[in-house]
């Protein structure tokens, strides 16, 4: 098997296994949570564009560890925080993190929630400095090591 298939393999195998994972967690606050730290990524260059927003609703309905739930709901919460933030960052945000705060210590459910972020982060191919300042602030939140994800 050459590079290239095991890599894809490996990324199959991951991806599968973080849907097992997010599928137990079928919980308001999980859901809000998940959906408050795409809202945050999305804002982390301080601004949340249309096509952004397009996109990251893209990628929210496209994520197969997020298949279990239901779409118009998560798009609903997503928009909400997207909204908040647009209205005012400062407040948008804060509470946004207090949907977070809501998941941590809660083991596999904050580590799943980091990962889906980082999904999302990366989805349009780059991993911005605003944004990896963003998830920081995220695994702060939540009493993580922003290390622990290579961050």
């Amino acid at each position: 098997m050459n590079l290239w298939n095991k890599i894809r393999d490996a990324a199959t195998s991951a991806s599968a296994d973080l849907k097992g994972r997010v599928s137990r967690f079928n919980n308001s606050k999980f859901k809000d949570a998940v959906m408050a730290i795409c809202a945050l990524m999305a804002s982390a260059d301080g601004t949340i564009k249309p096509e952004e927003k397009r996109k990251t609703i893209a990628c929210i309905g496209s994520l197969d560890a997020l298949q279990s739930f239901d779409a118009k709901e998560l798009k609903t919460l997503f928009e909400a925080h997207c909204d908040a933030i647009a209205d005012d960052v400062d407040i948008g945000r804060i509470n946004a993190l207090r949907a977070v705060a809501k998941i941590a210590g809660k083991g596999e459910e904050t580590s799943s929630a980091l990962e889906v972020a980082l999904v999302i982060a990366n989805s349009d191919g780059e991993f911005a400095p605003e944004e990896k300042d963003m998830f920081k602030q995220i695994c702060r939140t939540l009493k993580v090591n922003a290390a622990d994800y290579g961050v």
